[in-house]
């Protein structure tokens, strides 16, 4: 018992971003090369009653999703309403629970159903209620007004989990995730990026109360595009693409791109209001794509752009280290963003190599998170170089 005790005061235990981040690293690295290798038949399917397609959506979006989106909002909650937050015993079970539910999907076929129940939602019901108690319970000393997005928002991961793991709802499970992690970043991006841009060139990006709603309550409306009427679906993603493209062109692109680190936060915003272009077109004009282009223009645009920039940005600042982007740092960020032109713009210039740009494109994901792991996990496993605790 008191090696246990010890061990939960490894450093590793002290703060969400640091075991989440590490999961992150290793979902990153592994689950795209994993669906790449199930998809060339040279690795047997999981023993599940899922198709391939229920399973790589639910590891992409619920896998690694949540250990970044977890391990973010572990850290960022606490210090939004100014507690000491999660830690020890809390983020071990958190851990447990997500490594379970992993196993649970690989081996589905093979469980009792109310055991692999248990295995699927264990993790995701406990981080969902930890997080909204911890913003509910210190609502009176929240820095954020409008964090009452994250109260509605959070709870509706379980639904859309569930669904896409449904066989009639898959569709509508996986444009709910999908919705719901846009709604996180447009949150985050709102945020982040105008204190990015004034710390590093001293300028005030446009803030309107009035554009900044309307672009969060669209975002919203969006989770629910799947039960909309086409047309209605289409004109809300249209609108909300729209507000997305003039509050960017005020956010000082022009100086936001000399700097890659931030350059390809804005890039990733762009990847939002692309990907809201394509859903409109598609639901509207009935304009085809060679592949699955709306839903990976958000995964690998958004998520795979601005995560490895959030990682090394979180890792080193939340360590006592200075948030500089040395030269491996920039190779993680080139490397994705060319896992981005594979699978999204070289499958409509040369169809035919589909399969083969799908393989590169996992291949980046794998070279791209394999080298954060190797870099940052000693970040994330040591104490904090400046000595404070956590």
């Amino acid at each position: 018992m008191n090696s246990l005790y010890r061990s939960l005061g490894h450093p590793i235990w002290l703060i969400g971003f640091r075991p989440f981040f590490a999961l992150a690293c290793v979902a990153g690295a592994g689950l795209p090369l994993l669906w790449a290798l199930l998809l060339s038949g040279l690795l047997t399917a999981p023993n599940t009653s899922f198709s391939l397609a229920q399973w790589h959506a639910h590891e992409m979006f619920f896998g690694f999703g949540w250990a970044v989106l977890g391990g973010f909002l572990l850290t960022s909650t606490k210090n939004w309403v100014q507690v000491r937050g999660y830690h020890g015993g809390a983020l071990l079970f958190l851990v447990a629970a997500w490594l379970l539910e992993r196993v649970g999907m690989w081996f589905e076929d093979a469980l009792p159903w109310p055991l692999f129940r248990l295995s699927n939602n264990l993790f995701l019901i406990a981080i969902v209620a930890m997080l909204l108690w911890t913003l509910l319970r210190h609502r009176s000393r929240d820095t954020y007004a409008d964090n009452y997005y994250f109260l509605l928002i959070l709870p509706a991961f379980l639904v859309a989990k569930n669904l896409l793991l449904s066989g009639e709802y898959y569709q509508v499970g996986w444009s709910m995730a999908l919705g719901l992690f846009r709604m996180a970043f447009l949150v985050m991006l709102e945020r982040t990026l105008t204190q990015f841009m004034k710390g590093v060139f001293q300028v005030d990006l446009l803030r309107n109360a009035t554009l900044d709603m309307s672009i969060k309550l669209l975002g919203l409306a969006m989770v629910f595009e799947s039960r909309m009427p086409p047309l209605f679906s289409g004109g809300v993603a249209l609108l909300l693409a729209t507000l997305l493209a003039v509050r960017f062109l005020f956010w000082q692109p022009q100086l936001a791109l000399r700097r890659l680190e931030i350059g390809v936060m804005y890039l990733g915003y762009l990847a939002i209001v692309a990907q809201l272009v394509v859903h409109f077109l598609a639901r509207v004009a009935h304009v085809e794509w060679v592949g699955t282009v709306s839903v990976h223009l958000f995964t690998f645009g958004t998520m795979g752009l601005i995560i490895p920039a959030m990682l090394v940005r979180i890792s080193k600042g939340h360590t006592g280290r200075k948030v500089v982007f040395d030269r491996g740092d920039k190779l993680v960020l080139w490397i994705m963003m060319l896992g981005f032109i594979a699978r999204i713009l070289a499958p409509q210039l040369y169809p035919a190599w589909y399969a083969n740009w799908i393989y590169l494109a996992a291949a980046c994901w794998f070279f791209c998170f394999a080298i954060l792991g190797w870099r940052y996990l000693p970040f994330l496993l040591q104490a904090r170089v400046d000595g404070k605790e956590h």
